[in-house]
């Protein structure tokens, strides 16, 4: 995303005229944009009572391709870890004063999570401390640490792949164990249910329910787990090092077909892996098992690589504005489309003798007079795409990309 990938971002003192020409990793700018509106678009419905089975997250065990979408926007921040500091290192820049901008950033995002969260209220008692954000801002914080730590002296691109991987497949196989092997206080040991599991025992402890997802439930027992938890954070690590891995072999001096096939028979790879592990340790989203991670790991390499091809490759690329002006800003938008959606949540109207909030006038009146429910659903979250898309593009058309 623009805030983490250093390159081809300006602050807002800076003219239009500074910022750079569109001519770097393309496909990243676009994979990224597409995660962003992927992320309005399902958290967006009309009325989450009709919705396509698509743009809904598995209940539980299981993925659909909503599930893919914030794994994949973690890919796109490892790739640009890989293609922002291997440069300014080239350049000469002091790996120190790297890191401290690491920690800076990182801070910064974390600090606007909560921001986005405790929107409007900033109810200190009930403000959900994980969230999005959080989990980018951490992940960020250890793949980039990760990275340049491997970036001085005589290393090399083969050589930090390697290890990269290495740590990857360890936090997988880590948390594996973790999870099937360590006993939870009440419940034993190898529970992957809502309540039992390990990480949801963590976040309870070190967060209290009131921090957490307040959706987050399992019947009978309120909150119990937060999809974006502490423990569930490290093989979201993993995921992000998977993008890492894959900005190293767009830095190769391979030629740019074999990077896209390299990358795609990846991403299959890990697609065939995940299947096949999937009845030792099912596939999760809200615990980001290990399996997931390689699931959602493969679709992103399968996704990015088309991308590339036609992007970077083939260079068709009239058709991806849209996703180009929210994959250039995409933490603003990102954070914009969070408050628009609680604000359309808390504002009420009168309405037929009634208030509603402004999110029910707008569907109501808007779309489900004219369609069925499930379409009409549908249109409204489109709908609300398209409004952010018209918010940020001015700033995109202007070439103001706004930094952390």
């Amino acid at each position: 995303m623009t805030a983490i990938a250093a390159a081809r971002t300006v602050s807002l003192k800076e003219s239009s005229a500074s910022a750079p020409a569109f001519n770097r990793l393309f496909s990243l700018d676009v994979f990224r944009g597409m995660a962003v509106a992927g992320m309005i678009l399902v958290t967006d419905p009309g009325t989450y009572s009709a919705v396509y089975w698509p743009l809904l997250h598995a209940q539980w065990n299981g993925a659909t391709p909503t599930d893919m979408i914030f794994p994949g926007f973690l890919f796109a921040v490892g790739i640009a870890i890989t293609l922002s500091f291997a440069g300014r290192i080239e350049r000469g820049a002091n790996r120190a004063m790297l890191a401290t901008h690491v920690l800076r950033r990182s801070a910064i995002i974390f600090l606007l999570g909560l921001i986005v969260n405790g929107f409007p209220d900033y109810n200190l008692h009930t403000i959900r401390i994980p969230g999005v954000l959080q989990r980018i801002a951490l992940c960020y914080l250890a793949g980039a640490l990760l990275y340049l730590a491997l970036s001085g002296g005589r290393s090399n691109s083969i050589k930090r792949t390697g290890i990269v991987g290495g740590v990857a497949a360890a936090l997988l196989a880590g948390y594996w164990a973790l999870l099937k092997l360590v006993p939870v206080r009440g419940f034993g040991a190898g529970r992957l249910d809502s309540l039992g599991n390990l990480p949801a025992y963590v976040d309870r402890a070190v967060f209290g329910t009131n921090h957490m997802w307040a959706y987050g439930t399992t019947p009978g027992y309120g909150v119990t787990f937060d999809p974006e938890g502490l423990l569930s954070t490290l093989p979201a690590i993993a995921t992000l090092l998977i993008g890492v891995i894959a900005g190293e072999w767009l830095r190769s001096k391979n030629p740019a077909g074999r990077k896209a096939l390299l990358m795609a028979a990846a991403g299959c790879v890990l697609l065939v892996a995940s299947l096949a592990l999937n009845p030792l340790f099912p596939i999760n989203k809200k615990i980001w098992t290990s399996t997931f991670a390689l699931l959602s790991g493969g679709v992103s390499l399968l996704a990015f690589s088309l991308l590339y091809y036609v992007l970077d490759i083939k260079r068709w690329r009239e058709w991806s504005t849209p996703f180009l002006t929210f994959g250039t800003n995409a933490i603003l938008a990102f954070a914009l489309s969070n408050v628009m959606t609680t604000l359309t949540d808390r504002i009420h109207i009168n309405a037929g003798g009634s208030a509603i909030t402004l999110h029910q006038w707008g569907y109501q009146y808007g779309f489900a007079t004219g369609l069925a429910p499930v379409h009409a659903s549908l249109a409204y979250a489109i709908f609300i795409v398209l409004i952010n898309l018209a918010l940020i593009y001015p700033l995109y058309r202007k070439r103001i990309f706004l930094r952390v």
